[in-house]
């Protein structure tokens, strides 16, 4: 599988409801944790991405994830990526929809065989 790949592969996930821990990397002895930014939060390090995400999961539904501009590089272990990203989904609780124009970007590693996300950061974008 190449990084194209496994980001659409996660962007299927989010779709699907799927388990998205997975798809970031622990990190390795003497390594930085792996960090994500979101549109409201910042996790840094594996087990507070998973249970971020595991949160995010339990409490949305009804994703889209549309993606207009994925571009990634990829060389032999690393990889990286941006993506203009249009996401809504459904607060399971309220019933609110929520719905965001996204930028995203990040940086993949090929552990163990796959591909891992060791950064990434989705923001929204203002109009100027």
């Amino acid at each position: 599988m190449h990084a194209r790949e496994r980001i659409e592969s996660y962007y299927d996930a989010l779709r699907t409801e799927e388990p998205l821990g997975p798809y970031f990397a622990a990190a390795d002895p003497g390594d930085d944790d792996p960090v994500k930014f979101g549109i409201s939060e910042r996790l840094v390090g594996a087990d507070a991405i998973r249970t971020g995400l595991r949160r995010q999961t339990e409490t949305t539904t009804d994703w889209t994830v549309t993606s207009r501009a994925l571009r990634v590089a990829e060389r032999d272990r690393h990889a990286w990526f941006s993506d203009d990203v249009s996401m809504a989904w459904t607060d399971a609780a309220t019933g609110d929809r929520r719905a965001f124009e996204t930028r995203w970007s990040g940086a993949l590693e090929r552990r163990d065989g796959e591909w891992r996300f060791v950064g990434m950061h989705v923001s929204t974008a203002d109009e100027l």
